[in-house]
C-alpha cells in the first residue's frame, strides 16, 4: 500500500467518525515555546489550554512536522527523520479513551489488515481505564505491557503546556534482536524489533513552569500516527528510507552523484542523510525559513551542510542538492501544493547557499588537517570556535569528523568561547531579558485590546509580577496586566506600543508590551509610586509613536504589494521590522533590485499615498480570506477568526497591526537601502511621514553646503565637480612621476645580495604606489637580479610583490609571498613568476624577511 492511499484512508476513515478534515499548518508554529512545528498536536494547543473555542470538537490531519533533536541519528538507524509527517484525530472536550482506542485498533486492524498478532499495546502503569478498554475489545493481556512515565506519559510539547497518559501500538517486525530480561520480546524489553506505529495521548493535564500538573477545564484526544512507519509497516521493508515517501528521492540522489545505494553500508549512510534533509529544506523554504546564523535560520543553514558535506563525501565537488528538489516535488506536490509555487525559489536559495557554504567548507576542511596533524587529532575548544566563528564552519560538522576519525574534540572549550560571544552580543545590545521563565500559562485571565479604536482607556489591574505574582508593588520594573489595554503588544513585525499607565498612587511608564501566551498581554515596564492589583488605571498610548509606526505599517504592505507587481509573484514577505522611525521589509526573491527597479517600486507606493485610499480592516474567517484573495503572511490558528486590510484592489493581507484610516496619512515614502539577507532574501528598509521630512531636509542642507565649499549655483555644480575630478586625476599622475623619478635604481641595486647562488633584492617603501614598484621590480629582474621581493608600508598595513626571473624556475614566487604574507597576518599569492599579497602587521617585516632566507637556504 502506498503513501498516498495510507494518508486518504487514514482522513477518510475519521471523517466517517464525524471529524473535520483540516490542512496541515505550517512548520513555523504560531507559538513562542517552539521553534518549529514537532508534533501534530502544536496547531491546536490555544485550544488545548482552553484560551480557544474549537470551532470543530473533533478534527483529523495528516501535519508536517520538524525535529532536530536526534539529527546525528539520521541516516544511521531505520526511523529517525528530521521532516516526517504525522497522521492525528483530536477531540476537543468531546470523546475520550475508550473511542480513541476502538478506533484505533478498527482503523489498524480491519482497515490496514494488520494481523493482531503482530500487534503490541504499551499503556502508562497507572492508567488502568485504558488497560481494562483494551482488554474489553479483546487484546490478550500477554499483548498488553505497562510501562513508566518515561514511556508512556506524553508532553508537553516544550517546557509547558498540555500533557497527559498515553497508550501505544506497536507492530512486530519479528527481527532478531537482544532481549534485556530473558523474557519473552516485548516492547518494553526489546530494542529495534517492536515499531511503535501510533501514540494516543488522553490530554487532560496541564504542565506548568514548576513541573506542576493541573487539571485542564476539558479533556482532549491527541493521537499521533507516523506515516513513515505505518508506511514500512504495509510495505513490509524494516527501514523507513526503503518506502515509497523515500525511493524516489533516493535514487534521483544516486543518478545525480553517480553512486549506487545497497552496497556500501558508509555510502548509503551519507544517501539516506541527503534524502532525509532534502525533504525539510525543501518544506522548511516554502513555509518561509531562510538560512540565517540564527533561530529557524540556523537550523536550516545546518541541515543543508550537513547534507551538503554527505554529498561531498560521497564525490560531489559542486553544488548538487538543488536537482534534488524535483523528486521531492514530485512526490509530495500533489498533496503539499505550496512546494510546487515555491520549486523555482527554493532551488535557488539551496543552490545560493550551498554554494558558498562549499567554499567555506574546504577552507576549513584544511585547517582541521593542520590542525589534527600539528596536535596529533585533537581540536581544542579556541580552534574549535575559530573555526565556526571566521569560516563558519558548524560544530556538528566538527563532531560528525571526530567520530568518523577518531578526534578529540573540546566541546566544553567551544561552549565557554560561545558563551563570551553571546555575553558581549548582549553587553552591545543593551538588552537582558526580564525573566526567562514565567508562570503565564496558568493564568486563567485574559484582556481585551481596544487599541484599533481607542489609544487611552480605563482600566483595572489583574496581575503584578515582578519576579513572581504580587499584590502590591512600589518604584520598581515590574510587569502588569490589565483586563483590557489600548497598548499593542510586539507581534508581526510591528514594535510594541509605548506610553504610560496613571494610578491614584502611581505612575507607571510602559518600555515594551508582549504576549507570552494567547489571550494575555504584558506591559513591561518602571513604576513610580505604588500600585496593587485591583486599582483602577488610565492606560495611554504615546500617541505621536503609535501614528508613526501605524504609517510605516500600512506601507509596508504597499511595498509588498509593489514588490510583486514589479519583481513578481514569487515575491512573499520573510520577515520585516515595523517600528515608528523606520520599516524594514525581507521578501523572497533572486538577485539584488535594480536603480529602475527601485525607482519604480517606489513611485507606484508614492502613487497610491497620493491617491488617498481609504485603509479598510474587516474580521472573518480564514478561509473566507484566503477564497476572497487576502494574502497569508503567517499561520493562522485553528478556531479563530483573521483581522484582513485591504487597501482598494491593491493590496489585501491578513494582519493583526495597526494602520492610518487613509494612504494620504503616510506622507512620503523613501527607500533608503536594498540589501542582501541571505541566498534568495533581500531586503528594503524605508521611511515615511516626518522621518521621511528629515531625511529631505539633511540632503537639502548638505546640498547648500557642498555649493557654498565649490562656490556654486544648483546649475553649475556638477561641471565644478568634474573639473575637481580631473585636476585630482592630473595630481595623481604627477605624484606617480614624481615617485618614479625619486627611486633611484643604481641605489637600490646596491642592496643585492647572494643565498644559494640566488641574487635575490628585498627593499620596503612607504606609501608608494603599486603599478610604479611592479614596473620598478620589471627593470631590475631586467638588470640581472634573480628575485625582487618589496615591502611597501600603507598606514598600518603593507603590501607585498615578489617577482622572478621566468627563466628562474626553482623559485616560485606565488608561494614566496604565501608564506611571507602569512608571517604579516595576510594573506595572498599568485603566479610562479609574480605575486602580490597584504598584511596587517608591519612590525614582522624584519621577520618575513629572515623566512625569505630560510626559504632561499631550502630550495
Amino acid at each position: 500500500m502506498l503513501s498516498e492511499e495510507i494518508r486518504q484512508l487514514f482522513l477518510e476513515f475519521f471523517e466517517k467518525k464525524g471529524h473535520k478534515i483540516l490542512p496541515s499548518a505550517s512548520l513555523i508554529p504560531d507559538d513562542p515555546q517552539l521553534m518549529f512545528t514537532v508534533a501534530g498536536m502544536v496547531p491546536f494547543k490555544p485550544i488545548f489550554w482552553g484560551k480557544v473555542d474549537p470551532v470543530y470538537p473533533r478534527v483529523t490531519t495528516c501535519q508536517k512536522c520538524i525535529r532536530t533533536t536526534d539529527i546525528e541519528n539520521v541516516g544511521r538507524t531505520p526511523r529517525h527523520h528530521t521532516f516526517f509527517e504525522m497522521l492525528g484525530n483530536f477531540s476537543f472536550g468531546d470523546y475520550f479513551k475508550r473511542e480513541a482506542i476502538e478506533w484505533a485498533w478498527e482503523f489498524v486492524t480491519q482497515v490496514l489488515k494488520i494481523p493482531e498478532e503482530r500487534l503490541w499495546i504499551s499503556v502508562y502503569e497507572e492508567d488502568e481505564e485504558a488497560y481494562d478498554i483494551w482488554r474489553k475489545i479483546g487484546v490478550s493481556s500477554n499483548k498488553i505491557v505497562k510501562l513508566g512515565k518515561e514511556d508512556n506519559f506524553w508532553g508537553p510539547a516544550g517546557p509547558t503546556g498540555p500533557c497527559g497518559p498515553d497508550t501505544e501500538i506497536f507492530y512486530d517486525t519479528g527481527k532478531e534482536v537482544p532481549i534485556t530480561d530473558g523474557k519473552e520480546p516485548n516492547p518494553g524489553n526489546t530494542e529495534g524489533r517492536f515499531v511503535e506505529i501510533w501514540n494516543l495521548v488522553f490530554t487532560e493535564y496541564y504542565q506548568d513552569e514548576n513541573g506542576q500538573l493541573l487539571p485542564l477545564k476539558r479533556k482532549n484526544i491527541d493521537t499521533g500516527a507516523g506515516l513513515e512507519r505505518i508506511a514500512a509497516m504495509m510495505q513490509g521493508v524494516y527501514y523507513n528510507f526503503d518506502t515509497d515517501l523515500f525511493l524516489p528521492i533516493i535514487n534521483r540522489i544516486t543518478d545525480v552523484l553517480n553512486v549506487e545505494y545497497g552496497r556500501d553500508e558508509k555510502h548509503d549512510v551519507s544517501i539516506r542523510v541527503i534524502a532525509d534533509h532534502i525533504r525539510a529544506l525543501v518544506f522548511l523554504i516554502s513555509d518561509g525559513v531562510f538560512p540565517s546564523n540564527e533561530g529557524r535560520g540556523y537550523i536550516l543553514r545546518r541541515i543543508l551542510r550537513r547534507a551538503a558535506r554527505h554529498g561531498k563525501m560521497l564525490g560531489s565537488e559542486k553544488p548538487f542538492l538543488h536537482n534534488i528538489v524535483d523528486a521531492v516535488v514530485e512526490k509530495m506536490g500533489k498533496i503539499y501544493p505550496e512546494i510546487v509555487e515555491k520549486q523555482s525559489f527554493v532551488k535557488e536559495i539551496i543552490y545560493g547557499e550551498e554554494e558558498r557554504f562549499l567554499q567555506n567548507l574546504n577552507k576549513g576542511l584544511d585547517i582541521v588537517d593542520k590542525i589534527v596533524k600539528e596536535t596529533g587529532g585533537k581540536i581544542d575548544g579556541e580552534a574549535a570556535f575559530k573555526l565556526y566563528d571566521t569560516y563558519g564552519f558548524p560544530l556538528d560538522i566538527l563532531r560528525d569528523l571526530a567520530n568518523e576519525n577518531g578526534y578529540i574534540l573540546d566541546e566544553e572549550g567551544f561552549n565557554k568561547y560561545m558563551e563570551q560571544q553571546r555575553k558581549k552580543a548582549r553587553e552591545a545590545a543593551g538588552e537582558v531579558e526580564f525573566s526567562e521563565r514565567t508562570d503565564y500559562e496558568t493564568l486563567d485571565i485574559s484582556t481585551k485590546f481596544v487599541g484599533y479604536d481607542v489609544l487611552s482607556t480605563n482600566a483595572r489591574v489583574l496581575k503584578i509580577r515582578t519576579e513572581k505574582f504580587v499584590d502590591e508593588v512600589k518604584d520598581v520594573e515590574c510587569e502588569l496586566i490589565l483586563d483590557e489595554t489600548p497598548f499593542y503588544p510586539e507581534k508581526g513585525g510591528q514594535v510594541a506600543d509605548k506610553g504610560v499607565i496613571k494610578g491614584k498612587n502611581g505612575e507607571f511608564v510602559v518600555t515594551n508590551v508582549y504576549v507570552p501566551v494567547e489571550g494575555i498581554i504584558v506591559h513591561k515596564g518602571k513604576l513610580k509610586g505604588k500600585i496593587r492589583v485591583g486599582d483602577a488605571i488610565f492606560a495611554s498610548v504615546d500617541e505621536k509613536k503609535r501614528k508613526a509606526t501605524a504609517r510605516n505599517h500600512t506601507a509596508t504592505h504597499l511595498l509588498h504589494a509593489a514588490l510583486r507587481k514589479v519583481l513578481g509573484t514569487h515575491v512573499r514577505q520573510a520577515g520585516s521590522l515595523v517600528a515608528p522611525e523606520r520599516l524594514r521589509f525581507d521578501f523572497t526573491h533572486y538577485a539584488a533590485l535594480t536603480k529602475e527597479e527601485i525607482e519604480k517600486i517606489e513611485k507606484m507606493v508614492n502613487e497610491k499615498i497620493l491617491e488617498a485610499i481609504d485603509v479598510n480592516t474587516k474580521v472573518m474567517s480564514y478561509d473566507e480570506a484566503i477564497k476572497n484573495g487576502a494574502m497569508a503572511l503567517f499561520e493562522e490558528k485553528y478556531g479563530d477568526k483573521v483581522r484582513v486590510v485591504r487597501i482598494r484592489d491593491f493590496s489585501e493581507e491578513l494582519c493583526g497591526g495597526t494602520h492610518v484610516k487613509n494612504t494620504g496619512e503616510i506622507g512620503l515614502f523613501k527607500i533608503i537601502s536594498e540589501s542582501s539577507v541571505s541566498a534568495g532574501v533581500r531586503r528594503i528598509e524605508a521611511i515615511t511621514g516626518f522621518a521621511s521630512l528629515t531625511y529631505l531636509e539633511n540632503l537639502e542642507t548638505n546640498w547648500k553646503k557642498i555649493k557654498e565649499e565649490l562656490d556654486a549655483t544648483d546649475e553649475n555644480v556638477f561641471v565644478k565637480i568634474e573639473k575637481l575630478k580631473e585636476g585630482i586625476k592630473q595630481l595623481e599622475l604627477k605624484i606617480k612621476e614624481i615617485q618614479k623619478n625619486m627611486i633611484n635604481i643604481k641605489q637600490i641595486l646596491n642592496n643585492v645580495q647572494i643565498e644559494n647562488e640566488i641574487k635575490y633584492l628585498v627593499y620596503e617603501f612607504e606609501g608608494v604606489e603599486q603599478n610604479t614598484l611592479r614596473d620598478l621590480a620589471d627593470k631590475l629582474i631586467d638588470r640581472g637580479v634573480d628575485l625582487v621581493v618589496f615591502f611597501n608600508k600603507q598606514g598600518d598595513k603593507v603590501i607585498l610583490i615578489v617577482k622572478r626571473k621566468k627563466t628562474f624556475e626553482k623559485l616560485h614566487a606565488g608561494n614566496i609571498a604565501k608564506s611571507l604574507s602569512k608571517i604579516l597576518d595576510g594573506g595572498g599569492g599568485g603566479r610562479p613568476d609574480f605575486a602580490q599579497a597584504g598584511g596587517k602587521d608591519v612590525s614582522k617585516i624584519n621577520e618575513a624577511k629572515s623566512k625569505l632566507i630560510e626559504i632561499l637556504r631550502e630550495c
